[in-house]
């Protein structure tokens, strides 16, 4: 039996055979369901030409593919419009095949295929890193701090959904809000998210000359918290037929959200890893900059691979890589120059094989998307943060945060501060 990596290098075989025959569709749907097993979608109108090329395309799969195949007689289906066929998921084109896609049925909404464009408005900032314990949520607690201090109105919202916390390093126990994130996501279901909408936002009172805005994971009381956040997720069907993913009642959320608050910036702390929450917030929010958090070692650099392959495979790479910004977490006070070069080296490494242009013979890099290693404006030149023993947990974070004075952000969160309040200072005021 062949393996979920051999399905789809074995029907790119079996069609490489037929692809004068496929040229006369207008399109064609490689459909891989939830257990990995293929068929084949065409359009109606062609039926009648193309049942019996069709049907001997089923023969082969269901000989190569065996269990990963439908049975013949179940292995074509038509529909009168691909939007149709696909019915909501995510696509990609079938390497060189132009008329053909590959559509996944996942049992999640996120595949971190559909990236949604920048929003127009205040520009949405995600703290993301493949793994854990990388200081993320600190930097941003520092960030929003430092955003307004410099008069900036900050609207934070804690969507670690699974490990929440953010809000204890910006408010007291006492300020925190009634309801958070995923109360609204779970009264939404219902229709009943207006309930929870104006009291799930907190003013820090480190706000200093701008505000800071905090929108929790959850309220201060947390009450059945696990058995909410297992139908967080959940899409909603109306009675009309409308149906809204779970990324999408969340970007609802933040316009809603951005329409009370009418922040200057949004900054939004993401789940770490690849999954289905991280997904949404990397590619769904229409970000306008992804910080990519990362320390040196295999588990940084084999996972952002992974992800960069995959959205390069799925053909949506040119869409987020210029969104991204790496940031070199946690980096030491003792060789500190050696580490940060050794991150380079690494981020180089990784931006120039699977996200950057290739430059052809006789043209240079100015005509392309590409940077030299020593760019300090590229977006694998990392963004150091220093690691500070003040700053090396969220506990007790919020007494540090009244004390601290600008100079030691500005010594240990410099380059962040100053690339995030790059993107307020460059928006239109009379936007």
């Amino acid at each position: 039996m062949i393996t979920f990596d051999e399905i789809l290098p074995k029907v790119s075989q079996i069609l490489e055979g037929y692809k004068t025959e496929l040229k006369d569709l207008d399109w064609l749907l490689i459909n891989r369901d939830l257990n990995g097993r293929v068929r084949l979608i065409a359009p109606l109108a062609a039926k009648p030409k193309a049942e019996r090329m069709l049907n001997d395309v089923a023969i082969e799969m269901k000989k190569y593919l065996d269990s990963r195949a439908y049975s013949v007689e179940n292995a074509v289906l038509y529909e009168e419009s691909c939007d149709t066929a696909c019915k909501g998921a995510s696509f990609f084109p079938l390497e060189d095949f132009d008329n053909i896609r590959v559509v996944d049925r996942l049992p999640t909404a996120g595949d971190w295929t559909s990236i949604e464009p920048e929003t127009l408005d205040a520009p949405i900032v995600v703290f993301f890193s493949i793994k854990g314990g990388v200081g993320r949520s600190t930097a941003l607690a520092v960030t929003a701090l430092s955003l307004a201090q410099s008069g900036k109105k900050v609207l934070v919202l804690d969507l670690d959904l699974e490990s929440p916390g953010l809000s204890s390093a910006l408010l007291p126990e006492d300020r925190r809000p009634e309801y958070g994130i995923v109360d609204w996501l779970v009264e939404d279901l219902v229709e009943n998210s207006d309930t929870v909408l104006d009291k799930m936002t907190a003013k820090s009172d480190l706000s200093r000359d701008g505000e800071i805005f905090v929108v929790p994971a959850h309220g201060r009381e947390p009450g059945e918290y696990v058995l909410k956040l297992g139908r967080a997720w959940m899409p909603v069907i109306k009675e009309n037929g409308e149906y809204r993913t779970w990324s999408q009642r969340l970007r609802c959320l933040i316009d809603k959200l951005k329409e009370r608050q009418h922040p200057d910036i949004l900054l939004v702390d993401a789940r770490a890893g690849i999954d289905d929450l991280a997904s949404t917030c990397v590619t769904d929010l229409g970000a306008k900059q992804v910080l990519l958090f990362a320390l040196d070692g295999d588990q940084t650099w084999s996972g952002y691979r992974i992800l960069f392959q995959h959205w390069r495979k799925v053909s949506v790479a040119e869409k987020i890589r210029e969104r991204l910004q790496l940031v070199g977490a946690m980096t030491p006070e003792t060789e500190r120059d050696e580490y940060l070069s050794r991150i380079r080296e690494a981020s180089y490494d990784l931006f120039s094989s699977e996200l950057y242009d290739e430059i052809p013979p006789g043209e240079t890099i100015d005509e392309h998307w590409n940077f030299e290693e020593s760019d300090e404006t590229a977006p694998h030149t990392p963004w150091p943060i220093r690691w500070n023993r003040g700053f090396a947990t969220l506990r007790s974070l919020q007494g540090r945060l009244i004390e601290i004075d600008k100079d030691e952000i500005k010594l240990i969160f410099g380059p962040l501060i100053r690339g995030l309040r790059s993107l307020v200072e460059e928006r239109d005021p009379n936007e």
